[in-house]
Order: structure tokens, then sequence, then C-alpha cells
């Protein structure tokens, strides 16, 4: 779906001034009101034309000119009509913003006027960049990266630019990112939000962005430079091999359920802009958790996400895009359809077709967990790998297949539909859960700061503790959870397909045991720098260094067995059916054939498996084997507990 061919939508600018041009089916009336310093200047009411597009052009509009919608309607709740004149609206094709968005109980109440407190539009110029092929590729490693908590406590970083997309493209920051070997930094929701209703009185702010209202307008608290400054911040990373991928909210909207506030498409053409129960237009779908859902499938919908894929490619030279609650993209009436309606027409579009794309593949819905099902070439978050994984270092029993399988691509998943490379993104940790130190260091949530008596975030984490609960001064405790956390990083870098990390998490980071810190702002999320484990940080580096040395690593073909690997016991003996079956197997040896870009040498790399709290002696299989880590010939290794070892055989 190529919309360079359609009327453009939102604020354009002409040869002597503006067209506004904005859709909604049901709307009477609406008037473009603009503003500047003082308030309101001007009202002008829109021609309705054809489909639902209202429009007008403006002589002697320029770049910078600040504008808001009105919409006038019935205001009918029971029957999904929610239109109140009173209510300044926020273009959904807005391209920047003058300020953040604030919550008020003004926002809810019909009749009250909002126009002092709701963000204007901005007219601005479009800028076109030069685009190139995206500097990520599947296999890669990608870093998850929230703006604000990543900057505000880096000591390099001037005070004044922490905190914003400016600061990723410090000198400090890139270096950090090329010492650990990061290929792409995925960057949480950087458009416009607004705080759920329920924080304001708790003292509370949503410091990750995950409910947005304006899709395509960067947030002004952390976009100060607007779309000139993520560009500069793109080029910056792009000179450095580094691309840029933006997590992205199509699924919901902050405008929430039915007693939430109305900013922008609920006031415009909320029967069109959401979707709702059947024969009940009053209750709106709740496939999301936040009260409502996004009617991706209806074309005007598709055409906004469509537009702001564009927007982002053309504007800033984004390299790929990772879709929350991606289900709902393809969802329909009838449920979730994997090769129809807006899924489709992404990677259709002629903009967006290089771009790498990144599906959460679960929302709340009916059949919302669609993990494997989504079209290619979507990589895919893989919580099966993710579960299965800690459960193996957690102890938990009969385990050392579904640890092969996750190494060898979780083909089980992504073979399903005649796939022969795995889609999967593998991950221990993300924003949503607990760090990576906090799931070695606590069997239970912490979440007494949100405000919900410790009943949110997810209940079942399959972590452990080492023995003490959350924060220590024991040394052995403290030292036996830095080896898990090695040992889990390890794990993760050597499993076929993309790998992640949330930033902090390479050096140790903890939020407490705080597993649903969206709304914590503040040192609890914040990265101190001066506290990341140095001797983590370095072996991630190692670990990231080994995935480009040795291409099999980060191969995403499914491993199958036939001559691109092994399996050995400890015995250095090939694994048998009853070895795959012990519930009590501690130890596992897989052999990978990878060429040696170091050496130019085609040779066999072993990655050897300790989850056990002895030390166990393991053989390795042939001869000429060197320990990656001292060097030095070896035809068996000593295996220290809870550990992962590499050897390479020339």
């Amino acid at each position: 779906m190529a919309n360079s061919s359609l009327s453009p939508l939102g604020a354009t600018l002409t040869a002597n001034g503006a067209d506004f041009a904005i859709w909604s089916s049901t709307a009477e009336k609406i008037e473009l009101c603009l503003f500047d310093d003082t308030g309101e200047t001007a009202r002008h009411t829109l021609a309705r034309g054809e489909n639902g597009i209202h429009h007008i052009p403006l002589p002697g509009i320029t770049a910078g000119q600040r504008y808001g919608f009105r919409a006038h309607g019935p205001y009918d709740p029971d029957h999904g009509l929610w239109f109140d004149a009173a209510k300044l609206l926020v273009d959904p094709y807005a391209r920047e913003l003058d300020r953040p968005f604030r919550h008020d109980v003004r926002l809810m109440r019909f009749g009250e006027d909002t126009a002092d407190i709701v963000p204007k539009a901005i007219v601005t110029a479009q800028t076109k960049t030069k685009v190139t092929s995206p500097k990520f590729q599947p296999g890669g490693f990608v870093y998850e990266v929230a703006v604000r908590p990543f900057t505000m406590l880096h000591p390099d970083v001037p005070e004044h630019q922490r905190g914003t997309i400016a600061a990723l493209a410090h000198p400090a920051i890139i270096a950090h990112l090329k010492t650990i070997g990061v290929n792409a930094i995925e960057l949480m929701p950087i458009t416009a939000w607004i705080d759920e209703r329920h924080l304001p009185p708790l003292g509370l702010t949503n410091g990750w962005g995950y409910n947005p209202v304006a899709f395509m307008a960067l947030d002004p608290s952390l976009c100060p430079g607007g779309m000139n400054e993520l560009r500069d911040t793109v080029a910056k990373l792009h000179a450095e091999g580094i691309g840029t991928v933006l997590d992205l909210v199509f699924n919901h909207t902050g405008e929430s359920d039915r007693y939430g506030a109305t900013l922008s498409m609920r006031g415009l053409d909320n029967l069109s802009y959401y979707r709702h129960m059947p024969d009940a237009p009053d209750v709106l779908v709740n496939d999301t958790g936040t009260g409502n859902t996004v009617a991706c499938d209806h074309p005007v919908v598709q055409r906004l996400i469509i537009d702001t894929l564009r927007h982002f490619v053309s504007e800033a030279g984004i390299d790929g895009f990772r879709f929350d609650l991606a289900p709902v993209l393809g969802r329909t009436a009838n449920g979730f359809v994997r090769d129809g309606g807006t899924l489709s027409a992404i990677l259709a579009d002629d903009v967006l077709a290089d771009r790498i794309m990144i599906a959460e593949p679960w929302d709340i819905g009916p059949g919302g967990y669609q993990l494997g099902n989504f079209p290619p070439p979507f990589l895919e978050w893989n919580d099966r790998a993710r579960d299965d994984l800690r459960r193996y270092w957690r102890g938990d029993q009969s385990l050392t297949g579904t640890l092969a399988s996750a190494l060898a691509g979780s083909s089980e998943i992504f073979s399903r539909h005649g796939l022969t490379a795995t889609r999967s993104v593998n991950f221990l940790a993300a924003h949503d859960g607990f760090t990576l130190m906090d799931l070695v260091s606590n069997q239970h949530k912490h979440n007494e700061a949100n405000g919900e008596n410790n009943r949110d975030g997810h209940g079942e984490n399959f972590s452990w503790n080492n023995g003490f609960e959350g924060a220590t001064d024991n040394e052995t405790i403290l030292e036996n959870r830095r080896r898990d956390v090695i040992a889990l990083l390890s794990t993760l870098f050597v499993s076929r397909g993309t790998v992640m990390l949330t930033a902090g998490d390479e050096g140790g980071r903890s939020q407490g045991g705080n597993n649903n810190a969206y709304c914590q702002d503040n040192a609890i999320t914040w990265v101190d720098w001066a506290k990341l484990d140095p001797a983590i940080i370095a072996h991630t580096a190692f670990l990231s260094g080994l995935r480009k040395r040795f291409p099999a690593l980060a191969d995403t073909a499914f491993l199958t067995g036939r001559g691109d690997v092994e399996w050995f016991s400890a015995s250095g003996e090939i694994m048998t059916v009853e070895d795959w079956e012990r519930g009590d197997a501690s130890t596992l040896t897989m052999v990978l054939s990878t060429p040696d870009r170091t050496t130019r040498h085609h040779v066999r790399i072993a990655v050897l498996f300790n989850r056990g709290h002895d030390n166990i002696e393991a053989r390795l299989p042939g001869n000429n084997w060197q320990a990656l880590a001292c060097g030095g010939a070896i035809d068996r290794m000593m295996l220290p507990p809870r550990s992962v070892s590499f050897c390479i055989e020339t």
C-alpha cells in the first residue's frame, strides 16, 4: 500500500500557505483553531469532501504555526459518540507538538474547554533524509533503550542533554555501545504520550511511554529538537555502524476506556478509530489491558499506521520498528489474521519493504498468543525461549532438550509455516519484568512503590534469589549472582536468532525487584553508570565478539544436526536418548562447525554448559582443542559451577 498518490492528511505547507485535512465519517462539523503565544487567534470551518475528509486551504500559514481541531456532533457515549466541541483535539497526523501531554480531570468532563492544557500541533516542513539499507540484520545484537533512564545519570553527558534523544549521540554513549558490540538500539516509545489517570494522584509518572496519543509526534520532553534531533542522532549512530529501531504502540491510545480523556481520535470518530463490542457501541474492546483497542483493520487507521512508518523512515532514516502487542495489527472482527490487512500492507509498502520489523506476538484478547505466526520477515520476541532458559538455569528438571531447542532457533515454533530459518528474538529480560540481575536476586516481585499494593506485574518470573531475597552485602551471594548473570548472558549469546539485551543488563543493573517499573521515572529505573559491574560488561563484550568472530553463532538457519551441530555429554560421547531425558542432568556440550573470521580457517567451536553447583570435568570430542579464555591445548576441561565455557578446535 503506497500512500504517496493519496491526498495528504494533516497540515501540508504549500507555495502560499498550508492545506489542513482531517478525517471523520461522523462529525457534523470540524473547526480548525489557530494559536499563538496569547491563545486562540482564529477559527475556520473545514469543508467536508469525499470519503469523510474535511479540508481547508489557508494562505499565509508558515512553518511553526500552532493548531488544533474541534469536532461538532452528538455527545452520546451510550451509542459510542463522544463529540464535544469544548475539547481541543490533536491532529492524528501531528508531526510536532508544542508541549508534552499532562493529565487533567477536565479532559474527561463534557463541556469543559481544554484549549489551555492540550498540546498544539505545529505545522512543519517535511525534510527527507538519505535512506540507506538498514544497518541491522537478523542475527544481530539489539539493545533496548529507554532514552530518559538510560542517559539521566551518565557522568559524561552534559546535564542539559541528559534524558533526551540527542544524548544517545554523545561520544561516551556511542563508545559504550561499540564496546559491547551493539548492532542496533531499540528505542522504547519516543512519540508523545500521556500518564495513565491513576498515576498523578499517586505522585507517579509514566517513564516508558507505552500510552501514546499522537503516533507521529515526538515527545517534546524526550526530543526537544524535534525531528532534526532524531535525524541527527540516527545519522551519528549510522556513522558508527549502529542501526535504530523504534518501538511503536499502535494497539491502544492514552484516551483509554469509557472514563478516559478526550484528546484526539475519540473526539473525532470514536466508532471508527477504536474497536467496539458487536451490537454494543458503548463498550470498547479491551484486547490490550489498557481500556481500548485501536481498530487497525479500518482503512483510515491502516493508512495512519503506514504513513507513520513511512514518516520515520523518510525523515529520519529509521532502520526498523518493534510493534507493541502486535497481534492487534492483525486483528479483525473475526480474530487475528496473519496474512491480511495492516500486516500485509506494511510488508508490501515500497518505502518499508527492506526495514526490520519486530513483533511482540501477543495481546490479551481471544487468540492473542501468536508466537511463530507472524508473516516473514517479521522477527518475533520469543518469550517461550526466555522462560525455558530461565527455568533451565533455575534448576528445573528435564530441560536439557528444551535448552538445545532454544539454542537451535526454536524450530518447533518458527518452522510451522514451512520456514527453514528462525525469526526468533531471543532475550532473557526486557523492560517489562525483572532486570537480569533482579532475576537471580528475587523469587518474588517487589512493586510496592507502584502504589497498587504489589498486585501489579507478573507473579511468575521463573526467578531465584541465590539464598537471600533482594539486596544484600553478603559477598558470597553477590558473587553467585554475578556468576549466574554471566552464565545467562553466555547462553543468550550462543542461541540462534537475533539477541536482545535491555540497557543496563550488561552491567548488572537492579530495579530493587520491581518488575513493572513503567511508573518509576526516578532512581529505580535510571541506569546508575557508577554502579555497573565492569566484569559483566567485559563479558558481554566478549560474547558479542564471539558472535562476530564465529558466524555460526549469529546464523539464523535452524540447527538440524546434519553437519552443523553435534551434542555431547560430559564424557565426550554423542548424547543418547537416556542422556537427553535425565531429569537431573547438569551439563551439555554444543559443538558447531563455523568459519573463524580471525584466523580465516574453518573450525569447530564447543560451548559447554554446567548448571550444577559443583566442578565437572568434561571431555572434548576430537583433538587440538584450545580454551578461548586462556589458550593452550586441551582434551578435557574443568567446568566451574554455574558456568558456560568456550573452546575451539583448529
